[in-house]
């Protein structure tokens, strides 16, 4: 939805003053892509797996039961850290502009109940 002549100046005034009250803040915002935040967020997944792999491996040869779990934990965590950044990333995340870009292209299915509901109401609508 487009904004209104009185809205786009109103975002322009506020973008001035933003560009006025701090230059470098905003230059860096306008310039920046989101995918690139979620990037980094990737590789430092990645680090943190490894290094709870490190962990791990130290644990189960030094005999110390602490350190293995604590270095499954950072694993786990890490992991989770990851995917979550790339679902965001590819899309699969649920911020609303890439649900609603899935949601045009492909037909949204009726859920189980919806479609027992109306196959109950064709039945009664034979008899």
């Amino acid at each position: 939805m487009p904004l209104s002549e009185h809205e786009q100046r109103l975002l322009d005034q506020i973008e001035q003053a933003l560009y006025a009250e701090d230059p470098k803040w905003a230059n860096t915002v306008r310039i920046s892509d989101p995918r690139s935040h979620y990037k980094r967020r990737l590789v430092k997944a990645s680090v943190g797996f490894a290094l709870g792999v490190v962990l791990l491996m130290v644990g189960a040869v030094a005999n110390q039961i602490p350190l293995g779990v604590a270095g499954f934990v950072v694993m786990l965590a890490t992991c989770l850290w990851g995917l979550s950044a790339w679902k965001r990333m590819s899309g699969f995340g649920g911020d609303g502009a890439a649900a609603t870009q899935n949601r045009g292209r492909r037909p949204q299915r009726q859920g189980f109940m919806e479609r027992m509901e109306e196959r109950w109401r064709r039945r009664h609508d034979e008899r």
